[in-house]
């Protein structure tokens, strides 16, 4: 076992055209200010990172490392998300996911897949100039339209979208793992990866490779009534990121998992501020601990109802109280006995 690293905050959430949100260094010492040791960095966002000079110079890489550690923070991750996503887009989400994409590439899919997949490379390698060795993504989807399986799915359609799937992303994980960094696909809706048995095609289809890990995020799997805990038991070996994010699930007789087409707000599922959901958060830390997680617990604030300030400073505090320093002696060595084969084989009445 190992303490787990944090309190680390994604900075995605809190980017604005304002001070001391603007640009990298006053951010970062805001977020110092609130007791976080790490962030987490959205590469999509200028302001907090240039992707490709990241990965071309060791300088830039070093100098950009400076002004966070200079904050009395270190970086915790690059943050591939919005690139991911756009890997694979279904031809119905191309006008929405457009946004995710800079304008020269916009309207022409193919092009703004190329730039997607040039993005996550990039990433692999500003991810080892910085020495990291993890890196959260979404899988993207070729498939999310048909999750509900009406009308009924012609035969070998998810088997040939999930071959497609692993074809666009195998030699984007052959990088990362000429970089030494894991690629985490956090396990999310409107992602053909969105719950442990996606996942699990998905690693079929990449034959089990070595770097196609996960980021853990429990309040997703609220909103869709995954058992978040034991999920943990079954992947804790392929967990190399964590978002400390909560969420609610409150049914009624109007509403369900799929929202009515309803706002965040009046949604039955809705994202909350760390500690104001149903999220088992020390059922979590505690299992995450048992399994040797070696990563961080990283905040990622998406509530409906309180304000972005006072959820991260709450936050901050939050991960702390959960975050639990490991023993290093069992609770009853103080009865040890050392070893005696003699003494074993009489207490097993073997002589």
């Amino acid at each position: 076992m190992q303490t787990i690293k944090g309190p680390g905050i994604f900075l995605a959430q809190f980017m604005d055209n304002k001070p001391p949100f603007n640009e990298l260094s006053s951010i970062c010492k805001w977020a110092k200010s609130l007791g976080f040791v790490g962030v987490q960095i959205p590469t999509n966002d200028p302001r907090c990172i240039d992707l490709k000079k990241a990965a071309e110079s060791k300088t830039y890489a070093d100098e950009f490392k400076g002004i966070v550690n200079e904050a009395g923070l270190v970086v915790t991750e690059l943050a591939t998300h919005l690139q991911g996503q756009l890997v694979a887009v279904h031809p119905a989400y191309d006008v929405l996911f457009d946004g995710f994409a800079p304008e020269e590439v916009r309207g022409n899919a193919k092009a703004r897949t190329e730039w997607a997949v040039q993005q996550l490379k990039y990433a692999a390698k500003a991810s080892e100039n910085l020495g990291l060795n993890a890196c959260p993504t979404f899988s993207g989807s070729l498939l999310w339209h048909t999750a509900f399986p009406w009308p009924q799915r012609p035969a070998g359609l998810v088997e040939e979208g999930f071959t497609e799937l692993a074809r666009r992303w195998q030699p984007i994980l052959d990088e990362f793992d000429k970089h030494g960094v894991d690629l985490c696909y956090e396990i999310h809706p409107g992602e053909d990866l969105f719950d442990g048995v996606t996942y699990e095609m998905f690693l079929e289809k990449v034959n089990h490779h070595s770097r196609a890990c996960l980021l853990y995020d429990p309040s997703h799997f609220v909103l869709q009534q995954l058992d978040y805990l034991t999920y943990i038991d079954y992947y804790h070996e392929r967990i190399k990121a964590f978002h400390v994010k909560d969420a609610e699930f409150n049914p009624t007789g109007k509403q369900g998992v799929f929202g009515g087409y309803q706002s965040w707000l009046n949604r039955a599922g809705r994202y909350r501020s760390p500690g104001d959901g149903q999220v088992d958060f020390k059922g979590v830390f505690s299992k995450l601990t048992q399994y040797g997680y070696k990563g961080w617990a990283v905040m990622e604030w998406e509530c409906c109802i309180k304000h972005p300030e006072v959820g991260a400073k709450e936050g901050a505090e939050f991960i702390k109280k959960h975050i639990i320093p490991v023993t290093e002696k069992a609770f009853d060595d103080f009865a040890a006995v050392s070893k005696d084969e003699v003494l074993n084989k009489k207490i097993l009445g073997i002589i």
